[in-house]
Protein backbone atom coordinates (compact mmCIF):
# COMPACT_ATOMS: atom_id res chain seq x y z
CA UNK A 1 0.00 0.00 0.00
CA UNK A 2 1.42 3.43 -1.03
CA UNK A 3 1.53 5.33 2.27
CA UNK A 4 1.25 9.20 0.88
CA UNK A 5 -2.13 8.28 -1.65
CA UNK A 6 -4.86 6.51 0.10
CA UNK A 7 -6.01 3.10 -0.56
CA UNK A 8 -8.69 1.87 -2.52
CA UNK A 9 -10.28 0.27 0.40
CA UNK A 10 -10.65 3.52 2.22
CA UNK A 11 -12.27 5.25 -0.23
CA UNK A 12 -14.80 2.38 -0.68
CA UNK A 13 -15.00 2.23 3.27
CA UNK A 14 -15.97 5.80 2.93
CA UNK A 15 -17.71 6.86 -0.16
CA UNK A 16 -19.11 10.25 0.93
CA UNK A 17 -15.94 11.64 2.28
CA UNK A 18 -14.10 14.09 -0.28
CA UNK A 19 -10.77 12.27 -1.05
CA UNK A 20 -9.81 14.20 -4.14
CA UNK A 21 -11.66 17.02 -6.29
CA UNK A 22 -12.11 17.85 -9.82
CA UNK A 23 -9.58 16.07 -11.48
CA UNK A 24 -9.96 18.00 -15.07
CA UNK A 25 -9.16 21.33 -12.95
CA UNK A 26 -5.43 22.12 -12.66
CA UNK A 27 -5.93 23.01 -8.88
CA UNK A 28 -5.04 21.96 -5.52
CA UNK A 29 -6.78 21.87 -2.15
CA UNK A 30 -3.67 22.70 1.03
CA UNK A 31 -4.81 21.55 4.21
CA UNK A 32 -3.16 21.60 7.58
CA UNK A 33 -3.98 19.34 10.75
CA UNK A 34 -4.03 19.62 14.47
CA UNK A 35 -3.48 23.35 15.57
CA UNK A 36 -3.92 25.60 16.43
CA UNK A 37 -0.87 26.27 17.92
CA UNK A 38 1.89 28.89 18.62
CA UNK A 39 5.19 27.11 17.54
CA UNK A 40 3.68 26.18 14.16
CA UNK A 41 0.12 28.46 13.33
CA UNK A 42 2.01 32.06 12.66
CA UNK A 43 4.93 30.85 10.52
CA UNK A 44 2.07 28.76 8.30
CA UNK A 45 -0.36 31.69 8.16
CA UNK A 46 2.73 33.99 7.34
CA UNK A 47 3.67 31.63 4.36
CA UNK A 48 0.09 31.37 2.71
CA UNK A 49 0.18 35.13 2.98
CA UNK A 50 3.14 35.29 1.42
CA UNK A 51 1.98 34.07 -1.37
CA UNK A 52 -1.53 34.87 -1.64
CA UNK A 53 -3.27 31.40 -0.64
CA UNK A 54 -5.91 30.01 1.01
CA UNK A 55 -5.88 26.67 3.05
CA UNK A 56 -8.28 24.83 5.03
CA UNK A 57 -7.07 24.03 8.91
CA UNK A 58 -8.69 20.93 10.37
CA UNK A 59 -8.84 22.26 13.89
CA UNK A 60 -8.64 20.15 17.43
CA UNK A 61 -10.94 22.01 19.60
CA UNK A 62 -8.64 22.15 22.74
CA UNK A 63 -6.11 23.91 21.18
CA UNK A 64 -9.08 26.56 19.73
CA UNK A 65 -10.13 26.47 23.38
CA UNK A 66 -6.22 27.52 24.53
CA UNK A 67 -5.36 29.98 21.84
CA UNK A 68 -8.57 31.76 20.50
CA UNK A 69 -6.32 34.36 19.35
CA UNK A 70 -4.90 32.02 16.43
CA UNK A 71 -8.00 30.70 15.72
CA UNK A 72 -9.62 34.36 15.55
CA UNK A 73 -6.84 34.95 12.92
CA UNK A 74 -7.46 32.14 11.04
CA UNK A 75 -10.85 32.81 9.93
CA UNK A 76 -9.97 36.70 9.42
CA UNK A 77 -6.97 35.49 6.74
CA UNK A 78 -9.68 34.33 4.68
CA UNK A 79 -9.07 30.46 5.77
CA UNK A 80 -11.67 27.26 5.66
CA UNK A 81 -12.13 25.91 9.34
CA UNK A 82 -12.41 22.30 10.20
CA UNK A 83 -13.40 19.58 13.74
CA UNK A 84 -10.77 17.50 13.80
CA UNK A 85 -12.65 16.25 17.21
CA UNK A 86 -11.54 17.74 20.60
CA UNK A 87 -8.88 16.12 21.54
CA UNK A 88 -7.60 14.27 18.74
CA UNK A 89 -9.00 11.18 19.81
CA UNK A 90 -9.03 7.83 17.71
CA UNK A 91 -12.85 6.68 16.54
CA UNK A 92 -11.45 2.94 16.73
CA UNK A 93 -10.44 3.60 20.47
CA UNK A 94 -14.05 4.77 21.62
CA UNK A 95 -17.33 3.87 21.53
CA UNK A 96 -19.73 6.35 19.03
CA UNK A 97 -21.23 8.04 21.97
CA UNK A 98 -17.98 9.36 22.92
CA UNK A 99 -16.42 10.10 19.63
CA UNK A 100 -19.87 12.25 18.69
CA UNK A 101 -19.10 13.67 22.13
CA UNK A 102 -15.71 14.53 21.47
CA UNK A 103 -16.93 15.95 17.78
CA UNK A 104 -19.46 17.86 19.40
CA UNK A 105 -17.79 19.50 21.85
CA UNK A 106 -14.82 20.64 19.52
CA UNK A 107 -17.70 22.40 17.43
CA UNK A 108 -18.58 24.40 20.34
CA UNK A 109 -15.53 26.24 19.72
CA UNK A 110 -14.93 25.72 15.82
CA UNK A 111 -18.47 25.89 14.29
CA UNK A 112 -17.76 24.14 10.88
CA UNK A 113 -19.35 21.59 9.04
CA UNK A 114 -16.36 19.85 7.41
CA UNK A 115 -14.61 17.40 9.40
CA UNK A 116 -11.76 15.36 9.42
CA UNK A 117 -10.95 11.98 11.43
CA UNK A 118 -7.44 11.92 13.45
CA UNK A 119 -5.79 9.32 11.47
CA UNK A 120 -8.01 8.96 8.86
CA UNK A 121 -9.58 6.09 10.25
CA UNK A 122 -13.31 6.12 11.92
CA UNK A 123 -15.69 3.34 13.04
CA UNK A 124 -18.39 2.88 10.37
CA UNK A 125 -21.42 3.91 12.12
CA UNK A 126 -19.41 6.87 13.57
CA UNK A 127 -18.90 7.71 10.04
CA UNK A 128 -22.31 7.21 8.98
CA UNK A 129 -23.62 10.08 11.83
CA UNK A 130 -21.11 11.94 10.95
CA UNK A 131 -21.98 11.98 7.13
CA UNK A 132 -25.43 13.49 8.29
CA UNK A 133 -23.97 16.14 10.14
CA UNK A 134 -20.77 17.51 8.64
CA UNK A 135 -19.04 17.16 5.33
CA UNK A 136 -15.97 14.83 5.94
CA UNK A 137 -12.87 15.68 3.97
CA UNK A 138 -10.23 13.19 3.86
CA UNK A 139 -7.01 13.60 1.37
CA UNK A 140 -5.21 12.88 -1.79
CA UNK A 141 -1.74 12.87 -0.95
CA UNK A 142 -0.36 12.94 2.64
CA UNK A 143 3.06 14.37 2.93
CA UNK A 144 4.09 12.40 6.18
CA UNK A 145 5.56 15.95 7.61
CA UNK A 146 5.14 14.31 11.30
CA UNK A 147 7.27 11.28 10.85
CA UNK A 148 10.60 11.43 12.41
CA UNK A 149 12.37 9.70 9.77
CA UNK A 150 11.06 12.19 6.69
CA UNK A 151 13.29 15.04 5.90
CA UNK A 152 12.22 18.72 4.29
CA UNK A 153 13.54 17.24 1.55
CA UNK A 154 11.34 14.02 1.05
CA UNK A 155 8.16 16.17 2.18
CA UNK A 156 8.74 17.96 -0.89
CA UNK A 157 9.43 15.19 -2.94
CA UNK A 158 6.20 13.79 -2.06
CA UNK A 159 4.24 16.73 -3.18
CA UNK A 160 6.03 16.31 -6.40
CA UNK A 161 5.52 12.93 -6.99
CA UNK A 162 2.35 12.48 -5.81
CA UNK A 163 0.22 15.82 -6.51
CA UNK A 164 -2.28 15.71 -9.28
CA UNK A 165 -5.24 17.55 -10.41
CA UNK A 166 -7.83 17.64 -7.63
CA UNK A 167 -5.54 16.59 -4.95
CA UNK A 168 -6.17 17.51 -1.11
CA UNK A 169 -2.78 17.56 0.17
CA UNK A 170 -2.37 16.48 3.68
CA UNK A 171 0.46 19.03 5.88
CA UNK A 172 0.26 19.56 9.70
CA UNK A 173 0.41 22.42 11.64
CA UNK A 174 2.44 21.01 14.91
CA UNK A 175 5.80 20.76 16.38
CA UNK A 176 6.49 16.97 14.85
CA UNK A 177 6.23 19.03 11.35
CA UNK A 178 6.92 22.56 11.62
CA UNK A 179 10.95 22.43 12.10
CA UNK A 180 10.56 20.56 8.36
CA UNK A 181 7.62 22.53 6.58
CA UNK A 182 10.19 25.51 6.73
CA UNK A 183 11.79 24.97 4.38
CA UNK A 184 9.24 22.51 2.91
CA UNK A 185 6.22 24.34 2.68
CA UNK A 186 7.68 27.51 0.79
CA UNK A 187 9.50 25.26 -1.71
CA UNK A 188 6.35 23.01 -2.20
CA UNK A 189 3.70 25.91 -2.93
CA UNK A 190 6.67 27.76 -5.75
CA UNK A 191 6.70 24.00 -6.94
CA UNK A 192 3.48 23.74 -7.38
CA UNK A 193 2.95 27.33 -8.77
CA UNK A 194 5.60 26.16 -11.26
CA UNK A 195 3.61 23.28 -12.48
CA UNK A 196 0.43 25.50 -13.33
CA UNK A 197 -1.63 24.48 -10.07
CA UNK A 198 -4.17 26.92 -8.61
CA UNK A 199 -4.75 26.71 -4.87
CA UNK A 200 -8.16 26.35 -3.58
CA UNK A 201 -10.59 26.07 -0.83
CA UNK A 202 -13.98 23.49 -0.27
CA UNK A 203 -17.32 25.14 -1.03
CA UNK A 204 -19.47 25.21 2.17
CA UNK A 205 -22.19 22.31 2.09
CA UNK A 206 -25.70 22.98 1.78
CA UNK A 207 -27.34 22.98 4.98
CA UNK A 208 -30.99 21.28 4.98
CA UNK A 209 -32.84 23.78 3.68
CA UNK A 210 -30.98 23.39 0.65
CA UNK A 211 -28.73 26.74 1.34
CA UNK A 212 -24.89 27.29 1.58
CA UNK A 213 -23.91 26.82 5.45
CA UNK A 214 -22.19 30.16 6.52
CA UNK A 215 -19.09 27.95 8.27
Amino acid sequence: MIIEQSAVYLRWLYPKALWRMDRRERSVYLTFDDGPIPESTPFILDTLRRYGIKATFFMVGDNVRKYPDLFERIKAEGHLVGNHTHNHISGFRHSIKEYMYNVEKANAYIRSRFFRPPHGWMRLSQYAWLSRRFKVVMWDVVTRDYSKWMTADDIINNVKRYTRNGSIINFHDSLKAIGKLEKALPHSIEWLMEQGYTFKVFSPPPTEGGKPDPS
